[in-house]
């Protein structure tokens, strides 16, 4: 009995924090489009993205985001990070698949709405691709629910 009230202490516990950390879900646009996911951590927060370039392939980016300042409804936002991708590139041969990572930097702002669960934001995302490809740099915005 007393094991069986310590598990449920303890998944109620679990379940309490889960609940207090804000998260949110949905897509950034720029050149492609991205999955995305953020989780807060306290006034930060870590943003993970699943993106398609257009028409050559896929790339995962995890950034840490420092809220730098708030302005009523607005965070502005900088943050380093990484991404690992695979694309396809054109070749004398034809075509070949390359992969690649590389070191990003995050710097935008967000809206979050009060009244719905929604929060937009423009971001510019610089890329140094350390290994297989060159630099990248992109603007987006995007669009994510708040649970």
């Amino acid at each position: 009995m007393k094991k069986l009230i310590a598990v449920l202490a303890g998944a109620l516990a679990f379940a309490a924090v889960a609940s207090a950390q804000p998260r949110a879900i949905g897509i950034r646009a720029g050149y492609g489009g991205e999955l995305s996911y953020q989780h807060a951590l306290g006034t930060n927060f870590i943003e993970a993205d699943l993106g398609f370039f257009v028409g050559n392939g896929l790339h995962l980016n995890a950034t840490y985001d420092f809220v730098f300042a708030a302005a009523n409804i607005f965070d502005f936002y900088i943050g380093p990070g990484f991404q690992i991708g695979a694309y396809n590139a054109k070749t004398d041969t034809g075509s070949a698949m390359r992969f690649n990572i590389g070191l990003v930097a995050q710097l935008g702002v967000e809206a979050q709405i009060p009244s719905v669960p929604i929060n937009i934001s423009l971001d510019w995302r610089p890329t140094i691709v350390s290994i297989g490809g060159p630099y990248w740099a992109g603007v987006a915005l995007g669009i994510r629910y708040r649970f």
